[in-house]
């Protein structure tokens, strides 16, 4: 399945604020539980990762904050 990075985004935006409601372009998902949601994240990086043709992983540093 082709997974953009501004869905990507999305998903990890609504993990760090602690919903399960997700929107991106013109859909929304809520996923059943954080669990599910951070299955997800990992399926897409996994995917996308894949994907950039060189089969090394793509590292970037996030930063999250509940408050």
């Amino acid at each position: 399945m082709g997974w953009t990075q501004t869905e990507l985004d999305a998903l990890k935006r609504a993990y760090a604020s602690g919903t399960l409601r997700v929107r991106f372009d013109d859909k929304t998902v809520e996923y059943g539980s954080e669990a599910d949601l951070l299955r997800r994240i990992r399926v897409i990086e996994r995917e996308i990762r894949s994907s950039n043709g060189n089969g090394q992983p793509n590292r970037s540093l996030a930063r999250f904050s509940k408050g």
